[in-house]
């Protein structure tokens, strides 16, 4: 053979030696995996499909990063990205390869020795199963997963070659594994506007719960009998039932350890509190509820669907349900006092009673710290006469806090008592009184109807324990037409009241005028105060005086009269002695000479006796020839003209006067020369 014909031969097989070289070399980046398939081989047995002894098929041993040699055409190779789980996010893990699972799993059986699934032969060797498996890769994680043995899903994208019954690859999604990106990421519970929450959870495999529990609790309650042997008080067992035992398999991320700790399927007792948690979310589901809070004022009264069989503790007179100690299926005769408490609404029902004054409000408005009195109105209620009036009205009530259990049971909620119970009982009774009543004496009497409501209703909120401590009517509506009768009648009373207060302050002005006159006259005023005095101490001397005088004089005139009486007695007696003897010697003197001779020697007598003046006072002259003797005539006939007797002088007869009593001319008789009589 020519040397350049073995120097072709020897050229191409070197170049085919070097394309076979060239393509054997495989560069697998860093962050990849080189899944080998190899050609040529023996055949695997039964269902395996990966092959560990060099068997014809996918190879269990993958290559990893860096440049690699695969004979080709003997090998093929397939890069594959690492498996990455991004933060936020959990990885499930669904194994094709393994055991059949057991009849009834919906997981495999996980154990330590499988760690992050990264060594399939000890996966295998250590009995590993097929499907889904129990632990979630946590988010971070960056591992060199076989992409035939193991499919990862993650919210963003899946990892791993899925095979089909066929052999031949499918791509399944979340949606048809019934799944949605986020039940792939990390389970978060924490406050949700401004509200307190926990995590109701709803276990997907397990044994069935024991008996009739709604909900599984691990250990059951037998914790909660061994507290009843000890006498525990009903305090210690509410907080044995409230303590978690989400401790014992990392709360439900550790899913094996759940199972066995006894863990069943179904509703669990145990919540979730804040935090964030990987749960696998074929195995786990969580709903967000909100936390329980009883605040200061009020407690929680707990009916309990779960627990221990009933055994009601009320006593028999006691016939509106079973009060059981907590524990027990049934009412807990022990409330919740002021907490927060992470408990599982599904399996208790707890029921907030305000232990503080309660105000209810019959009216267009509600309360502003409860709304228990949003669905009551303003009583309507007719008068005797027929007139409607609106009345609004306010009761407070009280429910001690160791009678709430009972008044739950009684009503079932607080929203039932003032709804079923309250507003018939009030609303009626109001409407009774009314009826029976004149409207103007129910707006003239409304303390004592507002007073005898209260009794009424303390009384009939008695019955359920419940304590009344105020009914208030707040307004009363009126009719239109009363309102006008009562209006007209009102303005009358106040125009009454204002003419009262003008008189008052005309009369206070009155008096400001006199107060103020007496002021600008006070000067005037003391000095005539100081001269009043003076002058009554004058009149008081004058009038002393005067009554010593009068007494003098009266007790001198006394005297005097006494005196003159007794002597004017005597010569009344000798007058008259006198008189009558004179009288029978006129009668005889008449007789014998005639009554006008009588007269003159009387006359001459008298002159002769010296009481009659011979010269007069006034010198009377006559015009005739005897004027002597007619002017003494004239001058004696006027002296006894012009003498008259004094009015308490004894009246003067016809007898002759004697010369004793005849009045001189020339002296007048003055008063003081009278005799005093009496």
């Amino acid at each position: 053979m020519p040397s350049s014909s073995v120097a072709l031969t020897v050229g191409i097989i070197l170049g085919i030696l070097l394309l076979i070289v060239l393509a054997s070399l495989r560069f697998i980046g860093a962050s990849e995996v080189g899944l080998v398939n190899k050609r040529l081989g023996r055949r695997l047995r039964g269902d395996q499909m990966v092959a560990f002894q060099g068997e014809a098929g996918y190879q269990a041993r993958l290559l990893m990063p860096g440049l690699r040699f695969k004979l080709w055409p003997v090998f093929s190779v397939t890069k594959h990205p690492w498996v990455q789980v991004s933060p936020g996010e959990i990885g499930v893990v669904i194994s094709q390869l393994g055991a059949p699972l057991p009849v009834g799993a919906k997981s495999a059986h996980y154990k330590p020795a499988f760690a992050n699934f990264t060594d399939l032969p000890t996966f295998l060797s250590e009995g590993g199963q097929k499907g889904i498996q129990r632990p979630v890769l946590p988010p971070g994680s960056l591992l060199p997963l076989h992409p035939l043995a193991f499919l990862v899903l993650t919210a963003s994208r899946m990892y791993g070659v899925p095979i089909s019954q066929g052999g031949r690859h499918a791509e399944p999604t979340l949606a048809s594994l019934g799944l949605v990106p986020d039940q792939l990421r990390v389970a978060v519970i924490a406050p949700q506007a401004n509200q307190d929450v926990i995590g109701v959870v709803t276990t997907l495999e397990g044994f069935a719960p024991e008996a009739a529990d709604i909900a599984s609790r691990l250990g059951g309650f037998q914790d909660i009998t061994a507290l009843e042997a000890a006498d525990a008080t009903d305090a210690e067992k509410i907080e044995a039932i409230l303590s978690s035992k989400n401790g014992l398999h990392n709360c439900y991320q550790d899913y094996q350890a759940f199972l066995d700790s006894g863990g069943r399927i179904g509703l669990q007792h145990d919540p979730l509190l804040y935090g964030s948690y990987l749960l696998n979310p074929f195995l786990v589901r969580v709903e967000l509820v909100p936390m329980l809070v009883v605040r200061q004022g009020e407690v929680g009264v707990v009916k309990a669907y779960v627990g221990l069989p009933t055994v009601d503790t009320s006593g028999e007179e006691f016939k509106f349900g079973s009060i059981v100690r907590p524990g027990h299926r049934g009412i807990w005769n022990e409330p919740l006092r002021t907490g927060k408490y992470a408990i599982n609404p599904r399996v208790y029902a707890a029921e907030i009673v305000p232990t503080s004054i309660l105000t209810l409000n019959w009216a267009n408005t509600t309360s502003i710290a409860h709304n228990l009195d949003e669905g009551l109105s303003p009583i309507d209620g007719k008068s005797r006469e027929g007139f409607v009036f609106g009345i609004d009205l306010q009761v407070q009530i009280h429910v001690p806090d160791l009678k709430a259990p009972k008044v739950i049971s009684m009503v079932g909620t607080m929203q039932n008592l003032v709804n079923e119970v309250l507003q018939s009982a009030v609303g009626n009774y109001f409407r009774n009184a009314l009826q029976q009543l004149p409207a103007v004496q129910f707006i003239e009497t409304r303390d004592t109807v507002q007073a005898q409501a209260q009794e009424y209703i303390t009384g009939y909120l008695s019955k359920y324990d419940v304590e009344t401590r105020g009914v208030y009517v707040q307004d009363v509506i009126f009719p239109p037409e009363l309102v006008a009768v009562l209006t007209q009648r009102e303005i009358a009373n106040q125009e009454r009241v204002t003419f009262g207060e003008q008189q008052r302050a005309q009369a206070v002005r009155v008096n400001l005028e006199r107060v103020r006159g007496t002021a600008d006259m006070q000067k005037d005023l003391a000095k005539a105060s100081v001269n009043v005095d003076i002058q009554k101490a004058a009149a008081e001397a004058r009038a002393a005086q005067a009554e010593g005088e009068a007494t003098f004089v009266r007790l001198t005139g006394q005297a005097e009269a006494d005196k003159r009486r007794a002597i004017g007695l005597a010569q009344a007696k000798a007058i008259e002695a006198l008189g009558l003897a004179r009288a029978a010697g006129f009668d005889a003197q008449v007789a014998a000479i005639g009554q006008q001779a009588t007269a003159a020697v009387a006359i001459a007598g008298a002159v002769a006796d010296g009481h009659v003046k011979i010269v007069p006072d006034v010198l009377v002259e006559g015009g005739n020839s005897d004027g002597a003797i007619t002017g003494l005539a004239a001058s004696l006939t006027g002296a006894l003209r012009n003498w008259s007797p004094s009015p308490t002088s004894p009246a003067v007869d016809a007898t002759p006067v004697p010369d004793a009593i005849v009045p001189d001319v020339a002296t007048p008789i003055t008063p003081e020369d009278a005799p005093v009589t009496r």
